[in-house]
Order: structure tokens, then sequence, then C-alpha cells
């Protein structure tokens, strides 16, 4: 088996870092891959351990994780979730000499501070929403007047997707700036949002198809933000040409710049996008594959995964081809414990989770080895189809198989865009 940049070379072995259900999808598209020997997974999750071997390690050590991949001997390693790229993991395994997916701490800044993310954009001319950086009450309270309701207040540093308010209520918008160290304040961006994923080795963009995840907790889009509770691709109702431009105008840019600063990005970009009345702009940049988004892009892509992420890690990426995705359509929608996004419930014993296209998000194994809830965001459950209402059919009909004592899930992913 060649690699994607056609030298010969297998992928070899591959370790995954990370615990999520983004870790679950990625290792399991990689067991996928005939270049691909080995899948390990630290620490991994019940659902990581049937397609590979997970090993205990604390992810967001960076020597820790770089003497566990210089002992299994791996070929590449692929970090999942933003606090190991954000502590240095892919700088600490870089230094031993493996290949490694993912963006050292300095280039993933770009998720680590969203300051800097907006500094980067300005440098860079990529088109985003007009923010104030504050630190102090009176600052917050200055940018909520200026740049007015609705009031979008984020976190500056990384807040598990739950950083981030949007309300018409200033006094709520002031209680969360204060729980923060620093925060920005941003004018409200309108019209859809698009996530859109591309692989880079610092120089060469390879984009993925576009999707849709949904932020809020309930139904209509209505109560807090998640880390996300459902994904769906493609987008049928998405304007021609979306990726080439915002591969153009966002996601080159950005990745240019790094570069100039010395900091290239190797890894995964992630662009959060606003599709507003003015053109695209920036919501945020991930420095990792989104959850959920991944499951169902990754359900779709026909393309060998290890192959791509090794070209990527090895500064080859040039010579790989455009991804090539199966016809039809993914949609994932998560199943959450009693009380998320608040403090969840654990321990709650999961049934009929052994099946097809069900990625372990916050699982574990109690004392007795039955599966259990262990997270705010359990399971991802995805269904694909000739088209978008053929996915969510089969999504939802494999959650009717599961149970969860009080979990919940929304029953309207993809629904308005699979009505057309």
């Amino acid at each position: 088996m060649t690699d994607a940049a056609g030298n010969g070379q297998q992928v070899g072995r591959v370790l995954v870092i990370g615990a999520g259900g983004r870790e679950h999808a990625l290792a399991w598209a990689l067991s996928r891959d005939p270049g691909v020997t080995e899948v390990h997974i630290a620490p991994g999750n019940p659902g990581t351990a049937a397609v590979g071997t997970n090993h205990e390690v604390e992810a967001t050590d960076p020597a820790a994780v770089a003497a566990l991949a210089e002992r299994l001997a791996a070929d590449l390693v692929v970090v999942g979730p933003e606090a190991p790229l954000v502590a240095g993991v892919a700088d600490a395994v870089r230094e031993r000499g493996i290949a490694c997916f993912g963006p050292g701490r300095e280039a993933a800044r770009l998720e680590g501070s969203k300051a800097f993310a907006k500094e980067v954009m300005a440098a860079a001319g990529v088109p985003t929403a007009a923010a104030r950086v504050c630190t102090t009450e009176d600052e917050v309270a200055a940018a909520l007047d200026e740049l007015g309701a609705p009031y979008v207040v984020k976190d500056d540093g990384l807040a598990a997707g739950k950083g981030v308010v949007v309300t018409e209520d200033r006094e709520a918008a002031l209680a969360h700036a204060r729980g923060c160290e620093q925060v920005l304040v941003e004018e409200y961006l309108d019209g859809p949002e698009v996530s859109l994923f591309a692989v880079t080795d610092g120089t060469t963009v390879l984009p993925f198809e576009p999707a849709q995840d949904f932020k809020r907790v309930g139904d209509g889009d209505t109560g807090p933000n998640t880390g996300g509770m459902g994904a769906y691709t493609p987008l049928p109702w998405a304007p021609p040409g979306l990726v080439e431009e915002v591969v153009r105008t966002v996601v080159q840019p950005t990745v240019d710049e790094l570069a100039r600063r010395g900091t290239p990005f190797v890894g995964l970009v992630y662009a959060g996008l606003a599709l507003t009345s003015r053109g695209i702009r920036v919501v945020e940049f991930n420095a990792r594959f989104g959850d959920p988004e991944t499951q169902p892009l990754l359900s779709r892509l026909r393309t060998p995964l290890g192959s791509v992420l090794k070209a990527a890690a090895t500064g080859r990426l040039a010579g790989v081809p455009a991804l090539e995705w199966g016809s039809g359509a993914a949609v994932a929608v998560v199943l959450a414990a009693e009380n998320y996004p608040g403090t969840p419930r654990r321990g709650d014993v999961i049934t009929g989770a052994d099946i097809e296209g069900v990625f372990h998000a916050g699982t574990a194994l109690d004392a007795e080895g039955r599966l259990v809830a262990a997270g705010g965001r359990v399971l991802a459950v995805v269904g694909t189809g000739d088209d978008l209402a053929a996915a969510r059919e089969q999504a939802y009909t494999r959650l009717g198989g599961l149970t969860l004592d009080g979990g919940f899930y929304r029953t309207d992913i993809a629904a308005r865009a699979a009505e057309g």
C-alpha cells in the first residue's frame, strides 16, 4: 500500500491521543486504512478499545505522550483534542523524531487564545466579526454598549465549546464575563453557520466537505451552548464554490500568516464560519477536528485517512489529490447525560451501543464491566443514506435502540436541511 503522496511507504503504526468521540471516529477511520498496520489510542475509551489498543496516559502531559509514542515505535501520532495541543504535546513528539499530526504550542494558540486568532486574522486580511478584548468589567460594559445586542461574549481561553454566551440580556453577558480572566466581546453575526475542516502541512491546504453542527442543547436552537448536539454533511443549501472561497479567503491566508511568523501550522484547521448578509465571516478557529462533525464526515470519507494525515505530518501534502467522498449524506445525533451541559449525571448503564455507527464520547466500564455514562456527551450516533432524510432516519432508528436512564437528544438535527 503506498501512502497518499505516492512514495511507496506504508502509514504504519498510528497513535491517537485523546478519549472522546472525535478520537473514536479517528481511530475507527484509521483502522479501516489498509496502510495502517496498528492503531493505538491514549487514553481512549471503551469504544476505541474495539478498533485498537488503549493505553493509560495523561493526554496533556507532553513528556508522557512522547515517551509512549517512542515505546510503541509509532510511525505517526495524531493529537485529537485541543488541550494537549495547547500544552505542547505535538512539539514533544516531534522532538523525538516522530511524525505528528497536530500543530505545535505556538500555532495551537489559534484556538487557545481568541485574541491571538483575531490578531492573526487582522494580519492575514481574513474577514471576521469586530471584537474588543476586555480584562475588566468596565471594558466589557463599554464594549457591550458599543457593539450592541445580541451580545456575544467569549472566554479568551479554552472552554470545551462552552465558553461563549450569545444573549439579549446585558446582565447575563456581564455575568459570563465576570467568570473569565479575559474575554472577547464581538459583534453578532447573522446568517447560518458552517464548519469547514482543512488538513495542512503548513503550506498546502486540503479541504474537507463542509458540515453544520448544532450548539444549543434544545430543539429549535434553544437553551445554553454545548460542545455540540449533532451535525450533518453535506450541506445541500450551501452556495456553489463555498469551499474554494473559504480556502482562498480564510484558511490559506491564515496558514500563510502562521508560516510567515515562523510557527507553521501542521494539522487540522477548523474554520467556524457565518454566511452573513455581508459575506463569509470567521466566527472562530479550532486547531483540531471538531466533535461531533468528525463522526459524520469520516463516515463518508473514502480516501484512506492515515495516508492523508501522514502526508500532512511529513510535509508532503502537495502530492495528495482532492479527498474522495461517498455519495449520499451522514447525520450524527448526540446522546447526552441528564443535566448536560450543567453537571451531568454519571454512572448510568448504557445498553444497545454495540452497533454500527455509534461513537463513544463520555463512556466508561464500571466495576462489573458494564458500559456506563462518564461525561456530558455520552455517544454520537451516525446514520448514513442516499440523502439527508434517509441518513436522519437511520440515525434516529439507531438511537431508538439505545437506553440510558435520563439520557436525552435533540430531535431536529438536520431536519430543516432534509426537508429542502
